[in-house]
């Protein structure tokens, strides 16, 4: 009974006396199309720094954007607000040179990215105001008076 065959899920035929350490082609694509992207597709080449992550929440009388940017400084950031969409960038250069008698090394780095979001109409773009404190920039959107949420009431019967 050496020739035993298993049927995988894949639908690919793999002998049981094959040698273990050589998948099969089917096995290898559907590994490699299976697999999550290698971080170098998702990150910045030069810095390995991925997209902020932004948290959105939205108060009965305002939007509020939060993006997590630590190590930055305010005057790094570049917000702009045009025709209801909002820009938020950053844009940092390094660079280091050490000169020695025999040598001289110089490094560089280079980051960059940008968000942008589309504004509901009911934001108060003349009250828009951002912080920035402990690697968290804050955007407060206010809302429109009239697309401010009013509280319940009762409505007496006449």
């Amino acid at each position: 009974m050496s020739n035993l065959v298993n049927v995988p899920k894949n639908g690919s035929l793999a002998n049981t006396n094959s040698n273990a350490s050589f998948p099969s082609w089917s096995n290898w694509i559907d590994e490699m199309f299976n697999r999550d992207l290698p971080s170098v597709f998702t990150s910045n080449f030069n810095t390995g720094i991925t997209l902020p992550k932004v948290n959105i929440k939205e108060t009965a009388d305002a939007f509020i954007v939060e993006m997590a940017v630590p190590g930055l400084k305010k005057s790094d950031f570049h917000i702009d607000l045009d025709n209801q969409t909002l820009s938020i960038s950053t844009e940092t250069k390094n660079e280091n040179e050490h000169s020695d008698e025999n040598y001289t090394r110089r490094e560089f780095g280079y980051s960059s990215f940008k968000r942008t979001f589309s504004l509901p109409e009911t934001v108060d773009e003349d009250k828009i105001k951002a912080s920035y404190n402990e690697g968290i920039l804050n955007i407060h959107l206010p809302k429109k008076e009239e697309a401010k949420q009013k509280p319940a009431r009762t409505i007496k019967i006449s």
